[in-house]
């Protein structure tokens, strides 16, 4: 599988001929390496979010409207057939979606959720993403919580941290979160895109690291193998 950073919390997913895209905040997202013209022209299955907030959301509607499925809570389902979304599947906590390219699971989150023009988004939350044996969980926007160790116990190859501080966990509390979902791979996201977002990288790669945990830390546009 590769792992693309897109800036934020957007990441390409690819794995053989299937393509995942997640929190896809790409027109607006100062930290975007490729514009929206040339994502939508990836060959997309589904756009994944993790809940409705601006920077996450993002330009789901572009992608649904062009019949790509949007994938989220019951709220953002119907909020995004309401919007022209084609193919949009709302579901929540706990559910699991799956289709030829593999499965998501929705997971909690503690956070907010609304969607740019105040409506309600549902419940934030994580995703738990499963292509061609390759376990990976991002963890949307949160802070530390116990029953991340409930989703460590389900072994995972990669997990997607935010670490901005002041709106999810700083890189301190993200490296605890390590300690409890135990992942081989651990990827930094949610910093650096606005002044206020000031979570440090280096410090979440030098903690994880020394709990034994391949930080890797992407510039918007690199890529990891796993």
């Amino acid at each position: 599988m590769q792992i693309r950073f897109l800036g934020q919390s957007a990441f390409l997913l690819t794995s053989g001929v299937h393509q995942l895209l997640i929190d896809p905040f790409i027109a607006g997202n100062p930290k975007s390496p490729v514009t929206l013209e040339e994502a939508l022209g990836w060959k997309v299955d589904a756009v994944l979010i993790s809940h409705a907030h601006g920077d996450h959301w993002g330009n789901a509607l572009d992608f649904g409207r062009a019949g790509v499925p949007v994938i989220g809570t019951a709220e953002i389902g119907g909020y995004a057939q309401k919007n022209g979304a084609q193919n949009a599947v709302g579901m929540n906590i706990g559910g699991t979606y799956r289709a030829p390219w593999g499965s998501v699971t929705l997971t909690p989150a503690w956070h907010s959720s609304s969607f740019p023009d105040g409506t309600y988004g549902g419940m934030p939350t994580g995703l738990i993403i499963e292509m061609d044996g390759v376990r990976v969980y991002h963890a949307g926007d949160t802070n530390l919580f116990s029953d991340m160790r409930l989703i460590g116990d389900r072994g995972l190859d990669v997990a997607l941290l935010p670490i901005g501080d002041h709106y999810t966990m700083g890189p301190e509390e993200a490296a605890r979160a390590l300690d409890l979902l135990r992942p081989r791979i651990a990827i930094p996201m949610h910093y650096g895109t606005f002044p206020v977002l000031t979570g440090d990288p280096q410090v979440f790669a030098q903690e994880g690291r020394a709990r034994g945990v391949d930080v890797r830390v992407l510039a918007p546009g690199e890529t990891a193998e796993v």
